[in-house]
């Protein structure tokens, strides 16, 4: 049984690693998905290798007020509503300590990472509502829950949304629209080689063993885990789970990394 029939779903980072894996498998389960993104070459490159008719993209700055009305129009415009909306377009800023941190680079952390969540949730709750429901998933990470040197804006925005979706919670339910977060760990993507290539230039794959070696799981998680968490969490399976914080990181969190 397809657990997203008959729904309409937009994701924000939808370009790559997360978001496009969560988008196969939600048009796979019979959503109608549209994606959106900064980049549109990533965005047409998820829609080759998703190759279905149920998806569309639009190109769109998370951050903008209008950028972030647009996308949710077109979605209606195409689809006829929106059922389920998955906020998780991000950028993990600079690895530096704070005394060489500029405060451009954490605005704009923060721009994307929390203003762009709460926009996205903010301007979609009218039209869920008009649905009758609906399911709100963000994306946070273990730095949401918890801390490593060298990543305060990150950690900040991180912490926020996790704060943001549990806050948000209570605004949704009165229109029986949850809201949930998930906090990846380390994800053996595109964006995690890139944040081996910044922290440790040359040696990113000893880097990656290091990590690996200090999950419980000894590995790193993939995109297509994470995706089926998002599935449950966007379909009626989730039905009683609002406020909730899921982490998916081989555990992590559940000691000293």
């Amino acid at each position: 049984m397809q657990r997203l029939k008959n729904k309409v779903a937009v994701i924000t980072g939808g370009g790559g690693g997360i978001g496009a894996t969560t988008a196969k498998l939600f048009v796979q389960e019979g959503a109608k998905v549209l994606i959106v993104g900064r980049s549109e070459d990533k965005l047409r490159k998820a829609m080759q290798e998703i190759n279905h008719e149920n998806i569309s993209y639009t190109v769109a700055d998370v951050s903008s007020v209008e950028d972030t009305q647009r996308y949710l129009r077109e979605a209606v415009q195409r689809y006829g509503g929106i059922d389920v909306l998955v906020s998780n377009a991000g950028v993990e800023g600079p690895f530096k300590p704070i005394l060489e941190h500029s405060v451009e680079d954490f605005d704009q952390v923060l721009a994307t990472n929390v203003r762009g969540v709460w926009l996205s949730i903010k301007y979609v709750i009218p039209e869920m509502q008009k649905r009758g429901g609906g399911s709100i998933v963000t994306t946070s990470s273990i730095m949401g829950i918890s801390a490593f040197p060298g990543h305060s804006a990150y950690t900040a925005s991180k912490h926020a949304v996790v704060g943001l979706s549990r806050a948000l919670a209570h605004d949704g339910a009165p229109f029986n629209i949850r809201v949930n977060t998930v906090c990846p760990g380390v994800i053996d993507n595109d964006m995690m080689a890139a944040a081996h290539r910044r922290i440790a230039p040359g040696a990113e794959e000893q880097l990656k063993n290091t990590l690996a070696s200090r999950v419980p799981a000894k590995r790193y998680g993939t995109n297509e885990e994470i995706a089926r968490l998002y599935l449950f969490l966007a379909s009626d399976d989730s039905s009683y789970c609002t406020g909730g914080v899921y982490t998916a990181d081989g555990g992590v969190t559940a000691g000293i990394m």
